[in-house]
């Protein structure tokens, strides 16, 4: 009897464990986290590029020299204008004060042809004169045909003079206009061994030292604009397809991991890497950074739309997840439901935005566990906030 009475307990205890499990596992509600509505949400991408200056510059002089001054180095900021080098300009030094003598040459020879031409005009006019008092003379048999043919051959002479000097006056003037051109070229050639800055500048490289022997053209320096510095980023063709000119922009340096940087995109390359299969996209600083480093890697968040609000539900808590469609699990009056619904945006940390699909009053599981049955009871617990 006794025994009978113990198997009896050990089968009410393993019925009431079974009945507790079954409840545990089938009856009592499920404990899940959900997710709640978001305002002013920012859809970004990505990108990774290096910090460049859009105006650079590989500078030299125009003719071939000697180097014999050098008047800046890598890292100084000069204005438009200043002096970076110079050639030695003596020989051309000399060429123009050559090409000086020749054009005062020019203007006393000028002088003299015009003087010439007031005595032409002199002699023209004595010889004139002479003329007409002959040829009344003639008339009145006072002088002989002869003397008045004379006469008037000399004023022909005089006036042909005359012409001369004036032709003179016009190829003297021509001569100084020669003259000064040559002048301005040979001067021009003397500032060719100056070299000036063409811009507001920041010198990155000193190609040249003293003493150098430059052919034409060949730089010296490289300069940059250091009001053009931006970052050159390359962006995935699969996600650039909303960025337009004037998005803004997070930039972040690679010496500076925790420091971001306000921009806004510039331009839009309209040539992609055929071999990436990425975008150039242009990233202009709303303050350039005192402290650049051309080259540096940068990572660049475009804001591409902001949503003014959003649901959005975690990667993994998305089953059979395909092209802007997938299937959560929610909570709808109590109870788990299964639902497909339509997908929006994805944003950076993984999560999508749902942007239809889900009946009224339901909320959207975000963590998927173990017990997850369509009809189960389930209750919401709030998410533990991270420390």
């Amino acid at each position: 009897m006794r025994r009978r009475l113990i198997s009896v307990l050990i089968l009410l205890v393993v019925i009431g464990a079974a009945g507790l499990g079954a409840w545990a596992t089938f009856l009592r509600p499920l404990a899940v986290q959900v997710a709640h509505p978001q305002s002013n949400v920012a859809v970004q991408v990505f990108g990774l590029g290096t910090v460049e200056a859009r105006v650079s510059s590989q500078v030299g002089f125009k003719i071939s020299g000697v180097l014999v001054d050098l008047r800046a180095d890598v890292g100084d900021r000069i204005a438009k204008g200043t002096v970076l080098a110079r050639l030695d300009n003596r020989e051309q030094s000399a060429q123009v004060a050559r090409m000086r003598a020749a054009v005062e040459q020019a203007q006393a020879n000028l002088q003299r042809a015009m003087a010439s031409v007031e005595k032409a005009k002199a002699n023209y006019a004595n010889a004139g004169r002479i003329n007409e008092r002959r040829q009344k003379l003639v008339q009145s048999n006072a002088a002989s045909v002869e003397s008045a043919e004379t006469a008037q051959a000399a004023r022909d002479v005089a006036r042909a003079d005359l012409n001369l000097a004036n032709s003179d006056v016009l190829v003297a003037t021509a001569a100084i206009s020669d003259a000064k051109a040559q002048l301005q070229q040979q001067t021009a050639t003397l500032d060719f061994h100056t070299l000036v800055a063409p811009y507001d500048a920041l010198v990155t490289a000193r190609l040249k030292e003293r003493g150098s022997a430059l052919n034409a053209g060949q730089p010296v320096f490289t300069l940059i604009d250091p009001n053009t510095v931006w970052v050159l980023a390359y962006i995935d063709e699969s996600k650039a397809g909303e960025i337009t000119v004037g998005q803004l922009a997070d930039i972040v340096q690679r010496s500076q991991p925790s420091r971001h940087l306000a921009g806004r995109v510039a331009r839009i390359e309209p040539e992609s890497d055929r071999v990436n299969e990425e975008r150039k996209i242009e990233v202009a600083f709303d303050h350039i950074p005192d402290n650049f480093n051309l080259g540096e890697q940068a990572e660049v968040y475009i804001t591409t739309v902001r949503l003014a609000q959003a649901l959005l539900v975690p990667e993994v808590a998305i089953e059979g997840l395909g092209k802007n469609s997938g299937t959560v699990w929610t909570v709808e009056d109590g109870r788990l439901q299964h639902r497909q619904v339509a997908l929006g945006h994805r944003l950076l940390d993984g999560r999508y935005e749902i942007t239809g699909g889900l009946p009224e009053n339901s909320v959207v599981v975000t963590k998927l566990r173990r017990g997850l049955r369509v009809g189960r009871a389930a209750k919401i617990a709030e998410a533990q906030s991270s420390k």
